[in-house]
């Protein structure tokens, strides 16, 4: 194959050369069933990898700290935007009834606390709801409409019968040829190439 190469513009106006041809991206491991998945998993983690993933057709249960996920913020996140719901309902309420259209109603204060509950409640609901999916869309960046794993026909079984571990290229200790041959020593029936 040839290497085909075409000229673009970088910021400053310079004239660059960038190369069409294929990029690998990483390495995909195919493993039979959940143990061998769960126990290649242990043994990646161990070998000092770090970018690098398990896919499967169903949740493992205890997966996660097999691969050393820390805990989601999410929930300091949510936390934190319901109260500022919170506030913010008590802000309007205060400023609407006690400040800027004060009313009397039958002798009642400007401003009760109790009858603003409903409202500060909502105004927390409300906060906190959109926190949760704004937030957890951040923080798992999605939308992500593209994958090179979409490429592999191989890949397209993990929603069947298939688990994969992913190992990135950009991890530190990744080595082709070396990372190749750690995937097949921890039981990998296939280990493919994925490019970009």
């Amino acid at each position: 194959m040839s290497t085909e190469l075409k000229e673009t513009q970088d910021a400053h106006g310079e004239e660059t050369m960038l190369s069409t041809e294929p990029v690998l991206t990483g390495l995909l491991g195919e493993f039979a069933d959940v143990s061998a998945v769960v126990s290649a998993a242990q043994k990646t983690r161990a070998a000092g990898y770090k970018v690098w993933d398990v896919h499967s057709p169903f949740p493992i249960h205890g997966i996660d700290a097999v691969i050393g996920i820390r805990p989601t913020v999410l929930p300091w996140l949510v936390l934190c935007g319901g109260l500022t719901g919170l506030a913010t309902g008590l802000a309007l309420q205060w400023f609407c009834n006690a400040f800027d259209y004060q009313i009397i109603v039958s002798g009642k204060p400007m401003f009760s606390l109790p009858a603003n509950v409903p409202i500060i409640f909502e105004c927390t609901v409300l906060f906190s709801a959109l926190t949760t999916v704004f937030g957890m869309l951040g923080l798992n960046r999605l939308p992500l409409l593209y994958n090179p794993m979409f490429k592999s026909a191989r890949f397209r079984r993990v929603t069947d019968d298939k688990f994969f571990i992913w190992i990135d290229e950009s991890d530190s200790q990744f080595d082709e040829k070396g990372t190749e041959e750690f995937l097949k020593s921890v039981g990998a029936t296939v280990v493919e190439r994925i490019e970009d």
